[in-house]
């Protein structure tokens, strides 16, 4: 009798110890980043306010290739936040074929549709915008008089052009609709790490890249950026995506990622890219010295 309750006991003793190993992984915020750095440091920010102010712990889930897969990583229950782009996921995740190109009426679409489809809250923009744009060096610029992205046309079939894969592949607003907009199709089209887009197109290896146009090796390697004229590009505001069930597990992460909310405009953001990319510094450590400097930590 006494070895029954003995074992009885030691079952009672595994099953406490199981349920709070689960409760302390449940009790964990997972926040999803891409591979660039901006989303990085965007990732950092969440969690070093998470982590201060609320008292939970952060799991930053980095290396996600695309947006897509952050929202699979999301709808799985794997990621409980990351950073979009209202462009990116209207005609991604969204479905649209035609982008809304007015600021205001695409941030309440995506908003509504991912609240309605989705149940994730989409929270008011950092405060900048992330759009792709045709770049160039700027001694290509010179040599062919390219200001805009439509002086490419008589050129651009004996171009070879650098891209990440994702937007290759994307429609309404991707490679394919790029090329029936402004009437043009490049030679060739080389898919990459948009990392390496910048180094590829000043050491001469293509001839135009589509970057990211808050990332700071525009500036430091010289580049220069064709004017979008024909306006093909919908705006690509910068927002907060949350699980709505987090949301409603964790009292107070609502307000801590409003802070954030206006936050960080265009130069602001591209500075930061700056620290990270070219000065090296850990993107945890700019993300809090820049919560430090607007008070939002101690």
């Amino acid at each position: 009798m006494r070895k029954a309750a003995l074992f009885v006991s030691f079952l009672l003793v595994v099953t406490l110890l199981a349920a709070g190993c689960g409760g302390k992984k449940d009790a964990t915020i997972r926040i999803g980043s891409q591979t660039f750095s901006e989303t990085v440091i965007l990732a950092e920010m969440m969690g070093a306010l998470i982590e201060e102010n609320l008292g939970v712990k952060v799991e930053h889930v980095p290396n996600l290739s695309a947006s897509y897969m952050v929202h699979q990583a999301m709808l799985n229950k794997e990621v409980d936040l990351s950073t979009r782009y209202t462009g990116t996921v209207m005609t991604g995740e969204l479905g649209l074929q035609e982008p809304i190109y007015d600021r205001k009426q695409a941030f309440e679409f995506v908003k509504t549709e991912f609240n309605k489809r989705f149940s994730q809250t989409v929270f008011e923009p950092y405060g900048f915008e992330n759009t792709y744009a045709l770049t160039v060096t700027k001694e290509m610029a010179e040599k062919y008089n390219l200001k805009k992205v439509s002086d490419l046309a008589p050129y651009a079939a004996n171009m070879k052009l650098g891209t990440d894969s994702s937007f290759l592949d994307r429609e309404g607003d991707g490679y394919k609709a790029l090329t029936k907009t402004y009437g043009f199709s490049f030679g060739k089209t080389y898919p990459m790490e948009i990392g390496l887009v910048y180094k590829a197109v000043r050491d001469k290896e293509v001839d135009c890249v589509i970057a990211y146009s808050t990332d700071s090796r525009i500036k430091s390697f010289g580049l220069v950026t064709l004017e979008d004229d024909k306006q093909f590009f919908p705006p690509y505001e910068a927002v907060i995506i949350a699980r709505n069930e987090t949301l409603e597990k964790f009292p107070g992460l609502a307000d801590e990622l409003k802070k954030l909310a206006g936050l960080i405009d265009t130069a602001t953001m591209t500075e930061l890219n700056y620290l990270v990319d070219e000065k090296k510094v850990p993107a945890k450590q700019v993300a809090r010295d820049f919560l430090k400097q607007k008070g939002l930590l101690k």
